[in-house]
């Protein structure tokens, strides 16, 4: 069983090596520790279940992290971006006559409300809180 952890680590690695996405390296990690487990020979059922425990573990708690600190220089999407930003209406906002534009980054996006109820004027600032296609969905803007 021990070339068998063994092979299944250095598989995993590989794996994790050729496709950098976070996907196999958890896997490497319990059947590291399975094949030293198989070194003490540890009967079987114990390696496989240290396997599974570790790779689980590894998988909730490591994973998170490990994501976090590789996404931290990500660059925003335009769309991205643009949530949370406060835009000035060009053309009154009524989702019920479906009209409506908004500013953004010097450029003009349709724009509906966040509510069917709510209506903006022209010259009104509003928040974007999410985009739909090409729609910004906004909210009245409150400082």
């Amino acid at each position: 069983m021990m070339v068998f952890w063994l092979v299944l680590t250095i598989l995993c690695v590989v794996v994790e090596i050729a496709t950098v996405g976070l996907v196999s390296i958890w896997f490497a990690g319990g059947a590291l520790i399975a094949c030293f487990l198989a070194i003490a020979e540890i009967h079987v059922i114990i390696q496989w279940s240290v396997f599974l425990l570790v790779s689980l573990a590894l998988v909730i708690f490591t994973r998170p992290l490990a994501e976090r600190s590789l996404n931290k220089n990500r660059t925003k999407t335009n769309y991205e971006g643009i949530i949370g930003k406060v835009v000035r209406v060009t053309e009154r906002i009524d989702n019920i006559n479906e009209t409506g534009t908004a500013l953004v980054n010097g450029q003009e996006w349709t724009a509906r409300a966040e509510s069917d109820n709510i209506v903006f004027e022209q010259g009104e600032v509003a928040q974007v809180v999410n985009i739909t296609g090409v729609k910004l969905i906004v909210k009245k803007y409150q400082d």
